[in-house]
């Protein structure tokens, strides 16, 4: 209705409504270029712009373009193995990995230890035949050789002075003075070893075990090695014949304290008089158990 009486209003003016300004040769000549309402200048406060994300499923077209393309299937039961396994990949969109699902398990530090008497190098010998990939370390001492030892094999047998130069050189990951002789292990050898993927086997005493337990902590396995009863121990003793009246009742002694530092330690073997093979498989298992493990111990030395 408006529009109507304008339209109207203006057909009845003797110009043309739309030539209203046809004579002005500057449009713009009837503004003021210095407007009052511009003199006094004013600071606008910037409002903060929304920018809204599409999501991209908006986009039908881009989102089916990462879709691999259609691929027939052969039936498993009737197809043959090769066409069934490339279409697979195509449909997937990717070829298959013949790369592993589980990275090869870290070389582990097994630390056997208990007190005298209980088969300890008995246990550590048999485990030597059975097992491969796997090093014993050579344990250095300063006392001397006991009939049937053969240096650098079941020892290095070296003297205190040269024991002491060791120490100052820290080339011992741990060492300890033990009824009166010095007892150590070097650090080269380990290292060497585990650079080849060989797990290590440390045999040492309570004391020993003791002091790695600070220095590795978790990242070594701790095994305590025990005979089923004190009676069985103090037989053991007697049979080996190596030692005087005076140092068996240090050892029976000392073996009642060892005993109870068990708890220390991660596994527990008893290693019953006759039974060796059971011991030696249930070292086994406990090394196997330790590399399937999702969560890998981790030595350094």
């Amino acid at each position: 209705m408006q529009f109507r009486r304008l339209y109207t209003s203006l057909s009845n003016s003797s110009r043309d409504p739309f030539l209203l300004y046809r004579n002005l040769k500057n449009p713009f000549a009837v503004f003021d270029p210095n407007p009052q309402f511009l003199s006094t200048p004013r600071i606008l406060k910037k409002r903060p712009i929304l920018v809204t994300k599409r999501l991209v499923s908006s986009f039908p077209a881009m989102a089916d373009a990462r879709r691999p393309a259609h691929v027939p299937i052969p039936p498993p039961e009737t197809a043959d193995k090769a066409e069934l396994y490339r279409a697979l990949e195509a449909a997937v969109g990717s070829p298959f990995s013949s790369g592993p699902l589980v990275p090869d398990p870290h070389p582990l530090i097994i630390v056997v230890s208990g007190p005298s008497g209980v088969g300890k190098d008995a246990v550590i010998k048999r485990l030597r035949e059975v097992r491969e990939n796997m090093h014993f370390v050579v344990t250095a001492t300063s006392r001397g050789k006991r009939p049937g030892e053969v240096d650098g094999n079941d020892y290095f047998f070296v003297s205190k002075e040269e024991f002491i130069t060791m120490i100052e050189r820290h080339e011992l990951l741990e060492y300890a003075l033990v009824y009166g002789d010095y007892k150590g292990i070097p650090k080269q050898q380990i290292r060497d070893q585990m650079a080849k993927g060989l797990d290590i086997v440390l045999r040492v005493d309570i004391q020993g075990a003791a002091t790695l337990k600070r220095i590795l902590g978790k990242s070594a396995v701790f095994v305590f090695l025990v005979a089923e009863s004190e009676d069985a121990l103090v037989k053991r003793l007697i049979d080996r014949k190596t030692e005087t009246k005076e140092t068996l009742l240090v050892r029976i002694a000392t073996a009642r304290e060892e005993v109870k530092h068990m708890e220390e330690f991660d596994y527990v073997v008893v290693n019953r008089e006759g039974e060796l093979e059971n011991s030696v498989k249930l070292m086994e298992s406990i090394i196997d158990a330790e590399k399937a493990k999702v969560r890998q111990r981790t030595a350094t030395i």
